[in-house]
């Protein structure tokens, strides 16, 4: 199990590293001087000069990475101030510590991203797995029916209509904002609700089709029969073999779809105006900014390659090939 994990661990590394690479060197094919950006409107030949100076612009390409990788484990010094480790540099446009304003977005991003993880779990694997049990009856027609018609909706289509019945309309639920969960639990639950209920949507009713087909798949296993033929509950043999086995299938998807997750959770953002990683992001591209573009980059791929790990965790705890192998 160990040396399964470390594995894990040091292809995410290389694949962090690989990533760091090609962002860094690529932005340095865009023929603007990024100290243009931070010099303003009227910028003149001797400030552009101490920009290039105090962010390290006035070195080689490669000198630059290399201090920027050192940077993320040792931190680094600006003029601005002693940016500590993990320092992914100080922004060119607003001369603020990269570090620190992924962190003061990331709760929001974190919310949206596991909040929405759990809802189209809880929801997509329960409604297949019930329709999965009563294969054939009216409630599989109907939650395979209502599977395919939702797994046809976008972020951006489905957000405005809810907003409309829901916000607008009925008033029913208040407009969706970021409260942090250690001010008011209540109201960072209803803030995020409505973004919880769209984000999910698409993946609720993706999960629901592939629990279905790999429960009814499980159910026809000689393991499962076998069980059957020895008098076991018929819940108990559903739960304890069926069950366990369809996770196994489900959880390598699931290890795919977890950057689709983070992308879905960025558009969420746009869609109910919610400042988060998605649109510092954006923000970084749109204004040419290479330390928030490298430190949103990274950051986002190691959320993505954690949780990845984290899964390869748990599909090694329920198939024992695995750590066997």
């Amino acid at each position: 199990m160990l040396r399964f994990l470390l594995r894990r661990t040091f292809g995410a590394v290389l694949i962090l590293l690989l990533i760091s690479a090609f962002t860094f060197f690529m932005y340095y094919a865009i023929p603007q001087d990024p100290a243009t950006l931070a010099c303003g409107k009227n910028c003149t030949p001797d400030a552009l000069a101490i920009i290039h100076k105090n962010l390290g612009l006035d070195q080689p390409i490669p000198v630059q990475y290399w201090k920027f990788l050192v940077g993320i484990f040792a931190g680094r010094d600006f003029a601005v101030g002693h940016c500590p480790a993990p320092c992914f540099g100080v922004s060119f446009r607003d001369q603020q510590m990269v570090w620190d304003t992924i962190m003061d977005r990331f709760p929001l991003t974190l919310s949206l991203t596991i909040g929405g993880l759990i809802v189209f779990l809880i929801v997509g694997l329960g409604t297949g797995m019930i329709a999965a049990r009563y294969r054939g009856t009216w409630l599989d027609k109907v939650f395979s029916s209502l599977s395919l018609v939702l797994s046809s909706f976008q972020i951006y289509f489905l957000g405005p209509i809810v907003l409309g019945i829901f916000v607008y309309s009925t008033g029913w639920l208040d407009k969706p904002k970021y409260v942090p969960i250690s001010e008011n639990p209540g109201q960072w639950f209803m803030g995020l609700l409505i973004p919880w209920i769209v984000m999910s949507v698409i993946f609720t009713a993706n999960y629901t089709r592939m629990a279905r087909s790999t429960m009814i798949e499980q159910l026809q296993e000689e393991h499962v029969r076998a069980a059957r033929a020895k008098g076991m509950a018929g819940r108990y043999v559903f739960f304890r073999y069926a069950w366990r086995g369809s996770l196994i299938p489900i959880l390598t998807i699931l290890g795919m779809d977890l950057s689709a997750l983070l992308g879905g959770a960025v558009v969420t953002e746009f869609t109910f105006g919610l400042a988060g990683i998605g649109r510092l992001a954006v923000e970084s591209v749109v204004g040419k900014d290479l330390p928030k573009l490298m430190g949103v980059m990274l950051f986002s791929a190691a959320f993505i390659l954690l949780l990845n790990v984290i899964v390869d965790a748990m599909y090694a705890v329920i198939d024992p090939r695995v750590r066997l192998s």
